[in-house]
């Protein structure tokens, strides 16, 4: 008995990753906003409703490719800094996390664009994508946090305060500065995918990394 549940909750596993990899490829031509349930079932050769019984909607579906992209993002940025060497400062850490998130971002601009490009008509991200979105900003507390206590994380002068809730325990001077820096690493990114650095930036990589670098000078 086990064996055939074991075997159906794979089948259903499976069954599930083929609809959102058809998703994502309308995604690609497409856009989020034209994502269809029933393009998915024709491309896939099912019935609508067979479908539904697994993404009961439109926004069920565009849910959970969100989340799947949040985290894969955040388990990018974790790794990135996990894998560096155990003497790196956090400085370095952080630099080697941006790059990270830049080259996700660069290998796959389509779930990219669906996490932080234009929001999709009538569709409103529900509570259970707020834990994946804030992987890659729990890293980068992490890193301020430890040049914090190591005494290296350079004061800076900033009043405009921020949520108790989202600054990870570092004092709001220093949570205020981490929101420039995740703005300033999500901006970056956008604005080279979504082209606005054409014709203003010759080398958009270099361009990043130098701004990293600058940002990261801030963990000492």
């Amino acid at each position: 008995m086990n064996a055939i549940r074991t075997a159906r909750a794979r089948a259903r596993e499976e069954l599930i990753d083929k609809i959102k990899m058809s998703a994502r490829g309308q995604l690609a031509l497409q856009g989020a906003a034209s994502l269809s349930l029933r393009a998915v079932a024709r491309e896939l050769g099912m019935t609508s409703s067979a479908v539904y019984r697994y993404f009961p909607s439109r926004d069920d579906l565009l849910t959970a490719l969100i989340v799947d992209g949040f985290d894969a993002l955040g388990e990018c940025a974790e790794d990135a800094a996990a894998d560096a060497p155990s003497h790196s400062t956090p400085a370095a850490r952080w630099q080697v996390v941006w790059e990270a998130v830049r080259a996700w971002a660069v290998a796959n601009p389509h779930e990219y664009a669906l996490l932080y490009g234009s929001p999709v008509p009538d569709y409103a991200a529900p509570e259970n994508t707020v834990g994946p979105a804030a992987r890659v900003g729990l890293v980068l507390i992490a890193l301020a946090g430890e040049a914090l206590s190591q005494g290296t994380l350079q004061p800076v002068q900033r009043t405009v305060p921020v949520v108790e809730s989202a600054a990870g325990g570092l004092p709001n001077w220093a949570a205020a500065r981490l929101v420039e820096c995740w703005t300033q690493l999500f901006g970056l990114i956008s604005f080279e995918l979504f082209g606005h650095l054409r014709g203003v930036v010759e080398e958009p990589g270099e361009f990043f990394a130098q701004t990293v670098r600058e940002t990261g000078a801030w963990l000492g």
